[in-house]
C-alpha cells in the first residue's frame, strides 16, 4: 500500500470569488481611470488603486476583473480586487455600520462634537476622533455607532474604539462588537467549588 496522499489542486479551489463579476447598482456610476477606480453612489464617492497585474472590465451593468495567469500572486491579487470593487460599491451605495456595546458597572460612552469619550474603569477617560469620512454615534450610554462608505475605516474606527477596553472573559466587563459572542469562563473560585 503507497503512501501517497491524495490533494486537490489549488488552481480548482482558489479565487472562486474573483470569477464573480460584481453588479452595479441602478444609482451607482463606476469609472475607470487607468490605474484606479472611481464609484459614485447616493452616499459618495470613493477611489480604488488598481494593480497593474490585474484586468478589469467594464460592462452595462457589472464589472468583472480577470487575471493574467495562473500564478498563485495572480490569483490572490484576481479575488483581493474584487472583493475592494464590491465593498466600495456597497459602500456608496448602502453604506457601513459596526454596533459596539459597553459592558461594565459604571462604564459608558458619552458623544463630544464629532468624537467618543469613553470612561471606562480607568483613572482618565478616553478620547475617540473618527477617521475621514467616518461618524460616531453614542446611542443612550452604553451603545457606539460608528458609520460611513469605506469599509475598512469604519473598521479600523470600531477596532481603536474596542482596545479601548477589550472584553474581559472572565468578568462581564469591556467594549465588544455587537455582533461578538463572548463565552465566560469560571474564575479560580468557580472551580474550586
Amino acid at each position: 500500500m503507497s503512501g501517497k496522499a491524495v490533494t486537490n489542486s489549488p488552481k480548482k479551489t482558489l479565487s472562486r470569488i474573483g470569477r464573480r463579476p460584481v453588479a452595479i447598482p441602478k444609482d451607482v456610476t463606476v469609472e475607470l481611470d487607468y490605474c484606479k477606480i472611481i464609484v459614485n453612489g447616493p452616499k459618495g464617492k470613493l477611489e480604488e488603486s488598481l494593480h497593474p497585474e490585474v484586468r478589469v472590465n467594464l460592462e452595462e451593468d457589472k464589472v468583472i476583473v480577470e487575471r493574467l495567469s495562473e500564478r498563485k500572486f495572480h490569483r490572490a491579487l484576481h479575488g483581493l480586487t474584487r472583493t475592494l470593487i464590491l465593498n466600495a460599491v456597497t459602500g456608496v451605495s448602502e453604506g457601513y455600520k459596526k454596533t459596539l456595546e459597553i459592558m461594565g458597572v459604571g462604564y459608558r460612552a458619552q458623544q463630544t462634537g464629532v468624537n467618543v469619550t469613553l470612561n471606562v474603569g480607568y483613572s482618565h477617560t478616553v478620547e475617540i476622533a473618527p477617521l475621514d469620512g467616518v461618524t460616531i454615534e453614542v446611542e443612550g450610554n452604553n451603545r457606539v455607532h460608528v458609520t460611513g462608505i469605506d469599509k475598512q475605516k469604519v473598521g479600523e474606527t470600531a477596532a481603536r474604539i474596542r482596545k479601548v477596553r477589550p472584553p474581559n472573559a472572565y468578568k462581564e466587563k469591556g467594549i465588544r462588537y455587537s455582533t461578538e459572542i463572548i463565552h465566560l469562563k469560571p474564575g479560580k473560585a468557580a472551580a474550586k467549588a
